[in-house]
């Protein structure tokens, strides 16, 4: 897991030279799509969707399908367009399998309506070979440099997350609905490496952001308060991935709204405070009790507009503790790709701690 998170800069630059090679930057396209739609299972899925649909804001609604299934097993997971798409709407599929025969089906179902199809599969996987050249277009996803990891960490891993998102940014900025071109991917990249060497496992705590908030995490209800556009996704991420590698419950809420959402916990059971009435009980038998403790995130600073200074208050007049997680100065992607990086470390960090020694 730390190997994925430290290789998600190579994971770009090797995306980014595939999506060319698959010819994104010589597409000359008539207009933006109406709507994008992103289809694929999964963490992975979901998070490119809440990424692109945050990077491409007012330009064009970005919508994404979910699946429906009697399990989560490759091939019993069915996607179903909406009865709007249609000729003047992108379909963008996702996925770090490729087996699954629904998304083959949605494929082909987008081609009978008139969409244009762009997915991003492995090499060799069944979707490629059914949607290539056919039903539409295929960007090779972009193996780990070093070999796959195990199944149940890839679909997670920030590593596949960069595998997926990046060619579909190149793509999205030739549509005009984002803009990334190919330098400002080199810049991600860069970013990312630069955040690797702060995060990795050889760097002391005091100065590693990423093992500092997996050290302050430790035995607390994490409630995830984001501003910002690229922020909000990033929160639901960390909360996403928090469950999936590490097994611990996170809550995510966007500035100002946290503020009553969450506002209760603060006083309630998970108060940094909170004490059942009989203090003389025997606790020996008892499991640590989780305690709420605000993160903040946030992709820039945003001035007087800020909804930081009222978190901080509530959170500091309750006695609940705050962590506080803001980007360097850069262009919006790669504040983006700081903030991923960080919490995707610092969800590794949690994970391997959590685990029975």
């Amino acid at each position: 897991m730390l190997r994925g998170a430290a290789e998600a800069g190579a994971r770009v630059r090797t995306a980014a030279r595939h999506a060319a090679e698959a010819g994104i930057g010589n597409l000359a396209p008539e207009g933006r799509p109406r709507a994008v739609l992103v289809a694929g299972p999964g963490t992975a899925a979901s998070g490119v969707a809440d990424l692109i649909g945050a990077l491409a804001g007012a330009a064009a609604p970005v919508v994404r399908i979910h699946p429906t299934g009697v399990a989560p097993a490759p091939g019993a997971l069915r996607w179903a367009l909406p009865g709007w798409a249609g000729s003047v709407d992108l379909l963008l599929i996702a996925t770090a399998d490729g087996s699954e025969p629904g998304l083959a089906l949605l494929a082909e179902q987008a081609y009978r309506r008139g969409c244009t199809v762009v997915a991003v599969a492995p090499t060799r996987s069944p979707l490629r070979e059914a949607v290539d050249g056919v039903h539409g277009l295929v960007v090779p996803m972009a193996a780990a440099p070093h070999g796959e990891y195990d199944a149940e960490t890839s679909a997670a891993g920030p590593g596949t997350l960069w595998a997926l998102l990046t060619p579909l940014l190149a793509l999205l900025d030739r549509v005009g609905l984002v803009t990334a071109p190919p330098e400002e991917l080199e810049k991600v990249a860069d970013r990312l490496d630069r955040t690797a060497e702060r995060c990795g496992p050889a760097i002391a705590t005091y100065s590693n952001p990423a093992k500092t908030l997996a050290a302050e995490l430790a035995d607390s209800l994490p409630l995830l308060w984001t501003e910002g556009d690229a922020a909000g996704p990033v929160g639901r991420r960390f909360a996403a991935v928090l469950s999936e590698l590490a097994g611990r419950p996170a809550l995510t809420a966007e500035l100002p709204e946290a503020l009553p959402s969450h506002g209760t916990l603060l006083a309630g059971d998970f108060a940094a405070g909170a004490d059942p009435d009989d203090f003389f009980r025997d606790r020996v038998e008892e499991g640590e009790t989780l305690r709420a403790r605000v993160v903040l995130l946030r992709d820039r600073p945003t001035g007087g507009l800020s909804a930081y200074p009222a978190a901080r208050e509530l959170a500091l007049g309750h006695d609940t503790p705050v962590s506080e997680l803001e980007p360097e100065q850069g262009g919006e992607l790669e504040a983006l790709a700081e903030l991923l990086a960080i919490t995707d470390f610092a969800a590794v960090y949690v994970a391997l701690a959590s685990r029975p020694t």
